[in-house]
């Protein structure tokens, strides 16, 4: 046999130090040195025989003189020396030395020692001849009836693997396993019993079987998992056995080994469809999740019930489990959380809308009275987000739910709060019987609201929505009192003199912390009315406290300006239009006008940290001048088309969000009659699998058929890398298999000398976030001869590695140093790690700016098409698009989109697009730049690499076509 077909067990190590020996040395060590020196000299046997050295010499020195010993680490090393220690002549006949080693196996098996038998049991299941198995076969089988279980275990492996390979030697192996089964009692034993059984026997395993269906319960988990193999398997071939076994299967449910009910509720949901059965299952995986502390069970299990969910049977049945599904939350992994609140979201129903808000309440009361973490204000955001769609969902329970979301609007959690006034921006639009609930939630939370981003558009809501005079009038109140004293400059002037009073100082303390109500009566002019005694506010509040929206502006935030002018110019516009005496109307339009030349003032002032800008200072402008003016087309555009211009955008994102949903199945890509069409390398486009395989795969080889780019790159061919040259001593070219987080290297070495080349070495390095695994082992390579050589790769990050190396090797013979072969670098691509993935805008805006590594990459092209060139784009990153198409249709010579994707290492890529083309000149090429942007520097550099190498790639290829 060459030393390709020789079956491998073990996997040693041999030492980058390793020297061969000399033999005559080894010699001397087995004869005469003690335990120490013999088992040292048998390690160096070991490692000569892996590199490919003929020890025929010594075979007989080792019998004679390292054989007899019962030391124990001598003879554990004898296992492994004995199995890979060529046992036949070139002809193929038996050593005739193997005969005093076969009696020295039968000596082992009757050693009275339980780890020298058990381990020579399972030695014995990797020998491969039968002619050494045969006298031991009488011993093997007084084995199974050996006091300690080590050794019956072993032995029943050592029948059952015998029996496999050569069933002549045991003939009534089944039947003498089925008697010890009945007899054992020990779980492991019985366990690889019925393994035996079930693969030799089968019907001798379903008797067993059902003798014992009452006690399946209280067997050990090991038997319990064996068991429930053997139903999977005999039901699927013979499903008329369902019956007979499925209540065994509904009483391991029930066992006390997490990973049998797991396997029994995937089995009995295999098994049957009845709706008793898949709520068994259900309940059974929902007590794994909750039950078990490890996150990746938890998540693995929620795969699960998501696939269950996609059997219309099955998902009646998890419809009615939501509760017991919500009781995953208390897990504290957000990720565990997320996943249980999209398959509740999907399943919730109208009977139980109701139970699962209250939960959600409850679960939002938790996360406010603990102390802040850092997944807290994510999993508030979960919430609110959850509860937001059951609104939307089912609008009858939007009542309960509005209240307690308005409560999130003073949280210091900037995103759960943005979340609410998303949500009652869109519950606005769609149900006008919320709008006054929600606005006068609204109003009650104005004065709480603590965050500039809230604030601003709160105000841009309610300037939006508040149609009633008591509502307008109110919101008015709450401005003035956000703003304080009016004007503003002179105010804060007198502050800054000292020259306002004490008790001037603590009505206005008391204005700016909502102790003082400002309201506007019916003739429109105001009344103060106090919660609490000046003296009282003066103690406990500073002077120096300023008002929300004072305090926004002081601080240069001018933006919350400009939103706050445009608020009043709709309100005082609307006001005009309800109320009909012109004195209101003017008194109204005059305090609005107060306000925004007030901001305007402190804008230029200086007193600000930061001067107004001039995109503020023009919108405040505008304001003034529509207010003055009132004519009917500003009314019109305040009044109504900012409105109808939300109304068209969530009817945008209506279109794009319901990814992943229920209506975004695609159709079929095969219908159920197509023909399969196989050997897929062979497929050609014009033929597309039609026709005479053998003429496709000639027309293939001789050149004459068009094979398509997809295909070739779907090939293997396609990631062959060479590693040397056609005219290098030793040629090598490697095929780079990528399975997630692992790459193997098959690299093909090929000894083009007429020396033999020994210690032939492939040593591998790395670059970037790659990781060898373990260094390959030296080969001996005859003339001519060839051989592979797999590397294992881990990779950690998303990041672009390199691998590159060299093949060291000796000559036969030939003194000097080793030879040596630089190999060419291998480069990982890192599109097989990246795949297209969804966000919502907010989420990609929130990315954008919190992500410190930003790549800019021109674009260098000859595509002429913007379209065209953002389909190659995607084609090329495997990013997605998160602008929708409707935004991208149209010719107008500019482009921008976002573009988003995630790494299986869970790394954000963010890309934003922005792409011109000169109309008056068609044929000009696209142009314009792509900011990349990652949390990583890695991943930022990587994905700017391959756009870069792309675009290279495309420019070239006309330039070779006119060639």
């Amino acid at each position: 046999m060459s030393s390709a077909e020789l079956p491998c067990y073990t996997i040693i190590n041999v030492p980058s130090d390793f020297e061969t020996p000399n033999e005559m040395q080894i010699k001397m060590d087995l004869e005469k040195g003690d335990v120490k020196v013999k088992t040292e000299a048998l390690k160096k046997i070991i490692y000569m025989i892996l590199n490919g050295e003929k020890i025929q010499g010594l075979l007989m020195t080792i019998i004679r003189f390292v054989l007899p010993s019962q030391d124990h680490m001598i003879k554990k090393m004898l296992l492994i020396f004995w199995e890979i220690v060529p046992k036949t002549h070139p002809d193929g006949k038996l050593l005739q030395e193997m005969i005093l080693v076969c009696d020295a196996y039968r000596k082992d098996l009757q050693h009275p020692n339980e780890f020298i038998r058990g381990s020579t049991l399972r030695f014995l299941c990797k020998l491969k001849e039968a002619e050494l198995l045969e006298p031991l076969m009488p011993t093997i089988r007084s084995c199974l009836e050996h006091r300690h279980s080590y050794v019956r275990r072993n032995a029943v492996m050592a029948i059952f693997t015998i029996y496999k390979n050569f069933d002549f030697l045991i003939p009534d192996a089944p039947e003498l396993i089925a008697n010890f089964l009945d007899g054992e009692q020990d779980m492991s034993c019985k366990r690889n019993a019925f393994m035996m059984l079930i693969h030799a026997d089968q019907e001798r395993a379903l008797s067993f079987l059902s003798g014992c269906m009452d006690q399946v319960q209280h067997f050990g988990d090991i038997l319990q998992l064996v068991i429930v193999e053997l139903i999977y398997r005999v039901c699927h071939q013979n499903p008329t056995e369902r019956s007979r076994f499925i209540r065994c299967i509904y009483n391991l449910l029930n066992s006390n080994s997490p990973a049998v009910r797991y396997e029994a509720a995937g089995t009995l949901v295999t098994l049957s469809s009845a709706p008793t059965a898949v709520k068994a299952a259900v309940g059974a995986y929902i007590d794994l999740i909750v039950k078990e502390s490890d996150n990746n069970v938890k998540l693995i299990v929620l795969d699960r019930l998501i696939a269950m969910k996609e059997v219309p049977s099955h998902e009646k049945v998890l419809q009615e489990s939501v509760m017991d599904i919500l009781r995953v939350l208390s897990s504290p992994d957000l990720e565990v959380r997320r996943k249980t609140l999209n398959i509740a979201m999907e399943l919730v129903t109208s009977r139980n809308i109701k139970e699962m808000v209250l939960i959600l309440k409850k679960e939002i009361a938790k996360t406010t009275g603990v102390v802040e973490q850092e997944d807290t204000g994510k999993y508030r955001q979960l919430l609110v987000r959850t509860l937001h769609s059951t609104c939307i969902k089912f609008p009858d329970v939007a009542t309960d739910v509005i209240p307690l979301l308005m409560e999130f609007l003073s949280d210091t959690n900037e995103l759960a709060a943005m979340d609410v006034l998303i949500f009652a921006r869109e519950a606005m639009t769609r149900f006008d019987n919320l709008r006054p609930l929600i606005v006068e939630k609204l109003l009650e939370s104005f004065s709480m609201i603590r965050s500039v981003k809230i604030h601003r558009a709160t105000l841009w809501i309610l300037g939006e929505y508040c149609i009633r005079v008591e509502d307008m009038q109110a919101l008015m109140s709450e401005i003035r009192q956000s703003l304080g004293e009016l004007p503003i400059v002179d105010d804060e002037m007198k502050k800054a003199a000292g020259e306002e009073s004490m008790e001037d100082e603590s009505v206005a303390a008391m204005g700016g912390g909502g102790g003082v109500q400002k309201l506007v009566t019916a003739d429109g002019t105001y009344a103060t009315q106090s919660a609490f005694s000046a003296s009282s506010t003066a103690s406990t509040k500073k002077a120096g406290d300023r008002p929300p929206l004072r305090k926004y502006l002081m601080e240069g935030d001018f933006f919350i300006g400009a939103a706050l002018g445009s608020t009043m110019t709709k309100l005082a516009l609307r006001y005009c239009g309800l109320v009909a005496d012109t004195r209101k109307q003017n008194r109204f339009t005059g305090e609005s006008m107060l306000v925004i030349t007030s901001v305007m003032h402190l804008g230029v002032s200086g007193l600000p940290e930061k001067r107004i800008t001039k995109d503020d200072l023009d919108r405040l402008n505008l304001c003034l001048k529509v207010l003055s003016d009132k004519s009917d087309l500003m009314i019109q555009v305040f009044s109504t088309e900012c409105r109808d211009a939300l109304g068209q955008m969530l009817e945008a994102q209506a279109q794009v969000e319901p990814v992943g949903g229920k209506g975004d199945r695609k159709p079929a890509a095969i219908q159920p009659d197509a023909p399969i069409n196989f050997l897929q390398l062979t497929k050609l486009d014009s033929l597309m699998g039609a026709g005479d395989m053998l003429d496709i795969s000639l027309s293939k080889a001789l050149g004459t058929g068009r094979v398509s780019a997809s295909d070739f790159a779907s090939s293997k061919l396609n990631k062959v890398t060479q590693l040397t040259g056609f005219s290098d001593p030793v040629y090598a070219e490697a095929y780079v298999n990528v399975n997630q987080y692992d790459i193997v290297l098959d690299v093909l070495i090929v000894n083009q000398t007429k020396d033999t080349l020994q210690n032939c070495t492939l040593e591998l390095a790395t670059l970037g976030d790659l990781k060898l695994v373990e260094k390959p082992q030296p080969i001996v390579l005859a003339p001519n001869d060839f051989a592979n050589i797999k590397a294992n790769v881990k990779v950690a990050s998303t990041e672009n590695g390199i691998i590159f190396g060299n093949i060291v090797y000796d000559v036969k013979g030939a003194g000097g140093d080793r030879n040596v072969v630089v190999l060419n670098d291998i480069h990982i691509d890192i599109m097989d790690y990246i795949v297209p993935a969804a966000c919502t805008e907010a989420e990609f805006r929130s990315m954008w700016a919190e992500f410190e590594w930003e790549n800019k990459v021109s674009v260098n092209t000859s595509l002429t098409n913007l379209a065209d060139y953002l389909a190659t784009l995607l084609k090329n990153t495997n990013m997605k698009c998160l602008t929708p198409d409707k935004a991208l249709s149209g010719e107008c010579g500019f482009m921008a989109a976002n573009l988003y994707a995630k790494s299986i290492f869970g790394e954000d890529a963010l890309a934003n697009v922005s792409l011109e083309k000169n109309h008056s000149k068609p044929d000009s090429p696209v142009t314009g730049h792509i900011r990349i942007r990652a949390k990583s520097q890695g991943m930022a550099l990587s994905l700017g690499d391959k756009i870069n190498q792309s675009q290279k790639s495309r420019l070239k290829k006309p330039t070779v076509a006119q060639g």
